[in-house]
């Protein structure tokens, strides 16, 4: 008797000692279940995996992919300002009637310009471009102002009074006794509107890509003076069309470098309706988003 109840405390050790170690077993596997769960954070838009170890290198980052916003079809770019310099090819006969009638007495040294100080100053108040071909290829087109400034080396001047005749004299140069001109210049300026064709080699970017844009442009004169600064007279201006032609279409162009934009126009024929053959045009820095 005293035998069996040894052999069954021997079989119940023996058991009890196997569902312990089960027990164990069990609870490391449970354990370190836990640990890799904790071993994988998420951070907002960031996983971050965190393997065996304690070393720096054996973490890992995943960054989510950023969408790309599609382009829009239709892009407008408010108020662009030029700065530039205003100056013209004067091609003008001055021993032929037509520029006698207009300034009699007249040569070609009379318009000559101060180049340095004649200035261009173009105020856009929209531009807009339109989706042609996979945004490299688009229509450019807006509507702005643009003023322009002559100033003369020497002191010309223009009559806004001239006589009720055919063609009369207009332009006449100013030999009063003891007068010293400070500025003699011709304002011209005009409500433009360009139309372009934009080639946009950076599409992707929506500011300081690199394009070029070839057009043409129409303007019409809303104000012309000639603005004078004397010794006797002080500022004096004369305001008047001066036989100017009141519609000026151009030649326009723009080239983009990434941050510095260029731009360009050349008139398609002479800026005066009758006497004189003076093309002008203008060159200078773009200050514009795109």
């Amino acid at each position: 008797m005293i035998y069996l109840r040894k052999n069954r405390y021997k079989y119940y050790y023996k058991n009890m000692k196997r569902i312990s170690i089960i027990l164990v077993m069990l609870c490391f596997t449970i354990l370190g279940s836990s640990q890799e769960k904790a071993d994988t954070v998420k951070v907002g838009g960031m996983i971050i995996i965190r393997k065996h170890g304690n070393e720096e290198k054996n973490k890992e980052y995943k960054m989510p992919e950023r969408k790309r916003s599609k382009p829009s079809n239709l892009r407008t770019n408010w108020w662009i300002v030029d700065l530039g310099f205003a100056n013209y090819t004067d091609n003008t006969n001055y021993t032929g009637s037509d520029a006698q009638q207009y300034a009699p007495g007249s040569n070609d040294s009379w318009l000559k310009l101060s180049s340095g100080k004649s200035v261009n100053v173009n105020v856009w108040v929209f531009m807009q471009r339109l989706n042609m071909i996979k945004h490299v290829v688009n229509l450019q087109y807006g509507l702005g102002f643009e003023l322009n400034n002559y100033r003369y080396k020497e002191p010309v001047r223009y009559d806004p009074n001239p006589p009720a005749v055919s063609n009369p004299p207009i332009l006449y140069l100013d030999q009063a006794l003891n007068r010293s001109y400070k500025k003699d210049k011709l304002a011209a300026d005009y409500i433009t509107v360009p139309l372009m064709l934009n080639f946009n080699f950076t599409p992707k970017r929506t500011s300081d890509g690199f394009g070029i844009s070839a057009g043409v442009s129409a303007g019409w004169l809303y104000s012309a003076r000639n603005k004078t600064v004397t010794s006797d007279e002080g500022k004096k201006k004369a305001k008047d069309d001066f036989d100017l032609e009141r519609w000026k279409i151009s030649y326009v162009g723009e080239l983009s470098l990434g941050p510095v934009k260029l731009y360009g126009s050349i008139s398609s024929k002479s800026m005066y309706s009758r006497g004189l053959n003076i093309t002008p045009y203008n060159v200078g820095i773009r200050l514009s988003r795109w």
